[in-house]
């Protein structure tokens, strides 16, 4: 049996439901990805991009309070949030234009 995404500190409902639309349905799968996976796919999902959100991530897989991320260990993960957020967020891409991708009525140009 799984568990939930949510059994894990400081990730709620609204992570899980966010990460369960990237296929992500378990802690277990989480854990595995890892925090830069799994926050590289809600990026490429159409999320928008917010550091706090990824650094919660981080800190959350590593058992850790969200709070907890300071100093250059923070500046590091952002160092790597910039990267991430340049490689796989789409700005063009809203959420009604994506559901329209998903089902076949429009097509993104594959730039």
């Amino acid at each position: 049996m799984s568990t939930p995404v949510s059994a894990i500190r400081n990730l709620g409902p609204a992570y899980e439901e966010a990460l369960a639309r990237v296929g992500i349905n378990s802690a277990e799968e989480l854990r595995a990805l890892g925090a830069d996976s799994a926050y590289e796919m809600l990026l490429k999902d159409g999320q928008r991009p917010h550091f706090i959100g990824y650094y919660v991530l981080v800190m959350a897989l590593q058992g850790r309070p969200w709070n907890d991320c300071k100093g250059k260990e923070k500046d590091d993960l952002r160092v790597k949030f910039d990267a991430m957020k340049a490689r796989s967020f789409d700005k063009g891409l809203g959420e009604f234009e994506r559901i329209l991708d998903q089902i076949g009525v429009i097509e993104r140009s594959a730039s």
